[in-house]
């Protein structure tokens, strides 16, 4: 959806559904990226974007008998001036103030720029050095051979195969998560600055942890589940009041996978095209209220935490719940042992034995603990059990170091394993009591799930028997209407970590919203202190309306999706999409748009014809569109632009570096404007303007150049080439092309403009864009100059 990179669809590897019978398996297929995103754009995207100018070139040629024109070659020569001056001026100044935007692929912009500059240096010397107004065959043939040489030398630059340096943030860019695997897999709608940690012993204690703080991941349409999406209404609901409707929470959803998408150039060039002619937007379009809301959920430093306790594990006494007292302890290396306790609750009064087993974390069985692995019971009336492990004291500095202590139970004996079926052992060297407060500001509750745990941390010391006072306070949650609340007394033994607060949750099975209430520390015993986050508000939602809200908003996030996918799927969609204004989303349509759409209805209709892109992978639509459409406006362009030229008095190579330069470039300069406020990097917006200028001379000439020279050398001739004002309006752009690339070179280097090639500080951002417009100006002038022969410069 958000490149134009050929794809393909690949089987991997078979999961197991949970409804599914043992030994069957699901195949999924995920599309995966078969082409270079730099071949790509060097090929695919240059012969697309660039159509226009090369088959401008083509057209000339064939038109006039396979003889030397000014209207293509001059566009060539005009766009790679607009493209590089213009285009590039304006992205500089667009970026936000305080921002900047760096090329990441340097390497790969190093070999376009030079072939950028090389391309038509190569011009001037087959044209005046040479052989003057001539192209021999060879001539042309190493013109067009020049395209692949710059396709493989950007490959090799791209893939860094001249260096041994792995680039890390590169190789993270390009992973993706597997869509429609196990709940583990599933892909997360998370803010840049929250994470989830996915589900922990779930089949044994039904605990969702679900953290928001960390990485972001890669979301596509038709692979939105609803626990992505779950998670992402319950986060942006705090920070709208709870006043989202599910349409305006579908509308954010949506909003968040699309900028977690990569986008390339090819992504912004459609939406601009579609932006000029009234079409249907791939961007999602929001108020400024929701934009706000947005900004505020995205830019949050504090992100509560989310907790789905389980209800009673022993179902009424039936089972016996297994599990340690606490889910960490700490052990000073020189005590030598370290006793943590096993507790059993629910039904006691039934023989029941537990395996318990050591396993390494950072500590090392045998160089830091004796390892063990062995069966205990609990007899009947028996609620307690002593595990002893020998702590070993080498007598060297060392950082604390971690390993574990695992439960486990026989299904058949009557037990289950409690949430704390794991207990972290840290062994320190440390004498303090610790500070206790709690591990986050909020946390959120489902009202069906009964309880309440929230989790009490003690670092910075676990030394000896401390305690902490707690009490409740009402807030929209009432104690004993809504939860028991009150007061009461947690308590740590020697060398444990943490400890949860347990609250009983009521389930009224009536429709209310959300209602919270306070939870607050105080009177540390033992030595210990309370630290800094003393208070936690939690939050209690109500599961009916929830689960209903996140239905819907599922089902429009998707149906949003679908909208802004860029091509239809059938030939009835493309119809409807070129029919209606904006693609039939009238109630974010504006003026222009209708205006736009009106003005352009015809030809909108006309390449709807276009085959969808789901025939033949894409292929048959991309033959189509550049050698059916494209190249039947090139001619009417062709013939347009001598015409209007005639009428104004004014030679065909002025058209050509004006009037229709400006027009097939006016797309790419709508969309690098928007890529360069958008990307975090400037690749998108005038990384390719380079390759695409040399892409067009190689093409765009190569290719016509080398047509008419071997039909011409097939009479015995030689393709006659006048130099004329093609050399002159080649060398003024080199010379403004060079200064040009040389000022974004400062601008990467020199701090004062902030060590990137766009944005920085306003001064300095104008300053540069306004130097590369009057390039831009002194070129158009000199290039008029020299067809009037108002100048006379010698070549």
């Amino acid at each position: 959806m958000s490149s134009c990179v050929p794809s393909r669809s690949s089987p991997v590897r078979p999961r197991r559904s949970a409804s599914s019978s043992p030994g069957t398996d699901i195949v999924e297929e995920v599309e995966v990226r078969i082409w270079n995103d730099t071949v790509a754009n060097l090929t695919l995207m240059a012969l697309g974007s660039s159509a226009p100018e090369i088959l401008l070139s083509i057209v000339g040629i064939i038109k006039t008998g396979f003889r030397a024109e000014e209207l293509g070659p001059s566009t060539i020569v005009g766009s790679a001036a607009f493209n590089l001056l213009i285009i590039t001026a304006v992205c500089v100044s667009a970026i936000p103030a305080g921002e900047v935007r760096r090329i990441k692929a340097v390497k790969v912009f190093a070999v376009t720029a030079f072939f950028s500059i090389f391309a038509y240096a190569w011009l001037y010397i087959v044209l005046v050095l040479n052989t003057k107004d001539e192209m021999d065959l060879w001539e042309a043939i190493v013109t067009f051979m020049f395209f692949p040489i710059l396709v493989i030398l950007a490959y090799i630059a791209d893939k860094d195969y001249c260096s041994r340096r792995v680039d890390v943030e590169k190789e993270t860019d390009h992973l993706e998560l597997g869509m429609g695997g196990s709940q583990h897999d599933q892909p997360r709608l998370q803010f840049s600055n929250s994470s989830y940690i996915s589900h922990e012993e779930e089949s044994q204690s039904g605990t969702v942890l679900a953290e928001y703080a960390g990485a972001v991941s890669e979301l596509k349409p038709g692979h939105v589940n609803k626990q992505s999406v779950s998670e992402f209404v319950k986060e942006i609901s705090k920070y709208s009041g709870g006043k989202l409707s599910p349409e305006e929470a579908a509308k954010l959803a949506a909003l968040k996978i699309q900028e977690n998408e990569k986008h390339d150039r090819s992504w912004y060039r459609v939406n601009a095209t579609r932006w000029l002619v009234g079409g249907r937007k791939v961007s999602v379009n929001v108020n400024s209220t929701l934009k706000e809301v947005y900004e505020k959920a995205k830019n949050k430093d504090e992100v509560p935490l989310i907790i789905d306790s389980a209800s009673d594990l022993s179902q009424g006494g039936t089972f016996s719940v297994v599990e340690f007292s606490a889910s960490s302890c700490a052990v000073m290396e020189s005590q030598g042992t370290v006793e943590v306790s096993v507790l059993r609750s629910g039904r006691t009064n039934t023989r029941v034995p537990f395996r318990y087993e050591t396993i390494d974390g950072t500590a090392e069985a045998g160089s830091d603990y004796i390892p063990q692995k062995d069966v205990l019971v609990f007899e009947p009336g028996e609620s307690m059990k002593n595990i002893k492990i020998v702590i070993v004291d080498d007598n060297q500095w060392e950082t604390d170091e971690t390993f574990f202590v695992k439960l486990s139970v026989d299904p058949d004996s009557g037990a289950v394993l409690g949430r704390k079926s794991i207990n972290e052992i840290t062994i320190i060297n440390d004498d303090d009591p610790g500070v206790l407060d709690f591990t986050k500001p909020s946390f959120i509750f489902k009202e069906s799930a009964g309880t309440a745990s929230i989790p009490v941390q003690r670092t910075k010391g676990s030394d000896g028997v401390i305690s902490v006072k707690w009490k409740t306070k009402d807030m929209r949650a009432v104690n004993g209407r809504d939860y028991v609340g009150g007061e009461g007394v947690l308590e740590f033994q020697h060398g444990e970590t943490e400890k949860n607060i347990d609250i009983q949750i009521f389930d009224d099975k009536d429709f209310e919203k959300d209602e919270d209430f306070m939870v607050e520390l105080s009177d540390a015993a033992g030595g210990a202190l309370i630290g800094r986050q003393r208070r936690t508000v939690i939050t209690i939602v109500n599961d009916d309306e929830y689960n209903g809200l996140v239905d819907r908003v599922l089902t429009i996030v998707n149906v949003n999706m679908d909208h802004l996918q860029l091509a239809s799927s059938t030939w009835g969609g493309q119809f409807r999409d070129a029919m209606n204004v904006n693609g039939g989303d009238v109630e974010n349509a504006t003026t222009m748009d209708y205006v736009m759409h009106f003005l352009t209805f015809g030809w909108k209709v006309l390449f709807a014809l276009t085959p969808p892109v789901n025939f033949l992978g894409g292929w048959l639509t991309f033959l189509v569109s550049l050698m059916g459409f494209i190249f039947l406006l090139t001619v009417i362009i062709s013939d347009l632009a001598s015409t209007f030229g005639c009428l104004i008095k004014l030679e065909d190579n002025l058209t050509a570096i004006t009037l229709v330069a400006m027009g097939t470039s006016l797309p790419d300069l709508f969309a690098s404007r928007t890529a360069a406020r958008a990307e975090k990097y400037a690749d998108a917006s005038i990384g390719n303007v380079t390759g695409s200028n040399s892409v067009n001379v190689f093409l765009g000439l190569g290719l016509p150049w080398l047509i008419a020279s071997i039909y011409w050398q097939a009479q015995g001739k030689t393709f006659q080439v006048p130099a004329g004002s093609l050399a002159f309006s080649v060398m003024a752009y080199s010379i403004c092309a060079i200064l040009c690339i040389i000022l974004l070179v400062l601008r990467r280097i020199v701090p004062a403009f902030g060590k990137a090639e766009l944005g920085g500080t306003p001064s300095l951002k104008y300053l540069s864009s306004a130097i590369m417009v009057m390039l831009w100006v002194l070129y158009i002038t000199l290039a008029i100059l020299d067809t009037k022969k108002v100048i006379n410069v010698p070549l």
